[in-house]
């Protein structure tokens, strides 16, 4: 059995956040190879929670970001992802910046894979504006740490 069939959902999330700052296009589609539905979802909600914490942290503390930076960013980072799913990134990205919600969510809702980029991408883009490279893979593991005690303390189906 691989080593990614031992991974859970929130090592996948950090395995694919990871390789989008590390420009590993390997490593994003290893993170993500062989998910089912519910773990894509699993991911997805990982991804999402660390969209939300990043994005509140940004208005916490005030922390000023240019959008066309912030586009500019992603389209960078989205390079490692497979094509069709850069070029969703791209529109969703662009989409966030004008702050077309409905259009972010025609991209993301047509295919699960591709939510999970756009999300791991704009994690990626938040966390390195707000705390550069270093900082932001510290964050992600202590995140990670977080994730995974409350994972062993409330296992699944209790």
């Amino acid at each position: 059995m691989s080593d990614a069939a031992h991974k859970t959902s929130s090592d996948r999330a950090m395995d694919v956040v990871r390789g989008y700052v590390d420009h590993d296009g390997g490593a994003v589609r290893e993170a993500l190879d062989s998910l089912d539905t519910a773990g894509s979802l699993e991911v997805y909600a990982i991804l999402n929670s660390l969209v939300r914490s990043t994005i509140s942290i940004m208005e916490l503390t005030g922390r000023p970001f240019g959008l066309e930076d912030l586009v500019r960013q992603a389209d960078d980072v989205a390079t490692v992802a497979p094509l069709h799913y850069e070029l969703a990134v791209s529109e969703a990205t662009r989409a966030w910046a004008r702050g077309d919600q409905s259009a972010i969510r025609a991209v993301s809702c047509r295919d699960l894979t591709g939510a999970v980029h756009i999300t791991a991408v704009g994690v990626v883009v938040l966390g390195l504006a707000l705390w550069g490279r270093t900082g932001f893979l510290d964050v992600l593991a202590e995140f990670h740490e977080a994730a995974t005690a409350l994972t062993e303390e409330w296992p699944s189906g209790a």
